[in-house]
C-alpha cells in the first residue's frame, strides 16, 4: 500500500496554480510542496535537500540564486502547516554540514569552518523569533551561548520525543549514541532548553 499511497502524495497536478506559484516554479518548490503533502499523510520524517551551498566561489551570485529558490518554498510550507494545524507538531530543521570562514578566498568564496555555523529550527515546540548564540567579532568562532553539534542533535531528538541518552545504533560492533561523549565534547550532548517553547 505504501507504493500506491506514495504515488498519490507525489502527484502535485491537483494543487492549484496559486499554490505552486507560492512554493516556486523550481525543483526546490516542488520538493517542499511534496514534503507538505507527505506530512499531511502522517509521514513522520521528511528530508528536503538543496545542493549548491559549498561556496568556494561567487558567493554573491550563488547565494542569491539558492535563496531565491528556497525562501519562497520555506515560507509557503510554514504558512500551509500553520493553516492545517501541523506547524506546532512539525519540527523544521534547516542546516548545512559546517560553517564558512569569515575571510574571503580566491574567486569571491569562503572556506569551510567547523568553529562556527548557523542553523535554524521552527515549529515543533521551538520558541519563535529568537536568535541563540553569537560568534566572535569576525564570525570565526562561537563565543556566546555555544552549542556543540551534539547539543543540537540532543535538542532535535528531544523535540522528536527521543531520549538522546538512551537512543543507540549499532556501529563497529557496539551500541553508540549520536550524542556520545567524545574528547571534544566530554559531556556528550545536552538539550538546549532556552530555545524551547
Amino acid at each position: 500500500r505504501m507504493q500506491t499511497k506514495a504515488k498519490e502524495a507525489f502527484d502535485i497536478s491537483g494543487e492549484s496554480d496559486e499554490t505552486k506559484e507560492r512554493y516556486g516554479a523550481n525543483r526546490q518548490g516542488r520538493q517542499m510542496l511534496i514534503a507538505r503533502r507527505l506530512l499531511e499523510r502522517n509521514v513522520r520524517f521528511v528530508q528536503v535537500w538543496q545542493g549548491g551551498w559549498d561556496l568556494h566561489g561567487d558567493i554573491p551570485g550563488r547565494n542569491k540564486r539558492n535563496a531565491d529558490e528556497i525562501d519562497p518554498a520555506i515560507g509557503a510550507i510554514m504558512d500551509d502547516l500553520k493553516e492545517r494545524s501541523l506547524f506546532d507538531s512539525t519540527l523544521i530543521y534547516l542546516s548545512s554540514e559546517f560553517g564558512r570562514s569569515p575571510t574571503q578566498d580566491n574567486n569571491n568564496g569562503r572556506s569551510h569552518n567547523a568553529r562556527a555555523m548557523s542553523t535554524w529550527l521552527a515549529g515543533g515546540g521551538i520558541k519563535g523569533g529568537q536568535a541563540y548564540g553569537e560568534t566572535d567579532e569576525l564570525g570565526g568562532a562561537a563565543a556566546v551561548n555555544k552549542v556543540h553539534v551534539k547539543d543540537l542533535h540532543a535538542t532535535v531528538l528531544h523535540q522528536l520525543g527521543f531520549d538522546h541518552e538512551r537512543l543507540t545504533f549499532r556501529a563497529g560492533g557496539r551500541e553508540m549514541r549520536l550524542t556520545e561523549p567524545t574528547q571534544k565534547a566530554p559531556e556528550g550532548g545536552r538539550v538546549v532548553k532556552d530555545i524551547l517553547a
